[in-house]
């Protein structure tokens, strides 16, 4: 990854959903979540939406390569509603992924644990002595010439959570420039977008549910 070279989309944000309290965005793979280290990465998600919503808050992230919906707060009282349900792991969040090789099964459940591979920032690893228990589970949508299509249903939101867990199925996701960099000549962008996104609005507490496109 030394010579990569922050080059973000430069489309305008594609808002999904907005009200009094939220912000639902599709965030285009390429562009990181929040700034990254030095001026050359302060363009992200979160300062686009600053341009037109000055009082946006972050919530959760989604990685730089990952596309798909995201939710903002607009207020100090739904980030903190919106923290708590991440935290409490009463979000419903669903992924649509395109891996490499033919998936046998139909459904299952990864369940491994997961840590920093220090020498190797930022890629993380399956660790049973000191990882951080993980679960995804996964259904498979249907085989396709180069691998097969996944719906993925993280249990856990830990870092490249999805992206360890395929790879240690022995199915990685295609374009992944960390976990399977052999299959970027083919896949330009990681094959990795947030479909949807459940949780309860902070006005109220009613079930709202957003979507995004799938680009791939």
């Amino acid at each position: 990854m030394s010579d990569f070279v922050y080059a973000p989309p430069s489309e305008p944000p594609v808002i999904l959903h907005e009200d009094h309290e939220l912000v639902f965005v599709d965030k285009p793979s390429g562009l990181l979540s929040v700034p990254g280290k030095g001026d050359h990465m302060a363009d992200c998600m979160i300062a686009r939406l600053r341009a037109i919503f000055p009082e946006i808050l972050l919530v959760h992230r989604l990685d730089l390569d990952t596309s798909g919906v995201m939710v903002f707060a607009r207020t100090p009282n739904a980030q903190r509603h919106l923290g708590l349900q991440f935290e409490k792991r009463q979000t419903r969040k669903v992924y649509i992924a395109r891996v490499a090789g033919q998936v046998a099964e139909r459904e299952g459940r990864v369940d491994l644990p997961l840590t920093v591979d220090w020498p190797n920032r930022p890629r993380q690893m399956v660790c049973h002595e000191t990882g951080r228990p993980a679960q995804t589970d996964w259904t498979l949508i249907r085989h396709e010439e180069t691998g097969a299509r996944l719906r993925l249903m993280p249990v856990t939101g830990r870092s490249h959570q999805l992206r360890v867990h395929m790879l240690a199925m022995g199915h990685p996701i295609l374009g992944d420039p960390l976990y399977a960099p052999q299959t970027m000549a083919d896949h330009p962008r990681l094959m990795l977008h947030a479909q949807s996104l459940r949780l309860r609005h902070p006005d109220g507490g009613r079930g709202i549910t957003i979507a995004a496109p799938i680009p791939f």
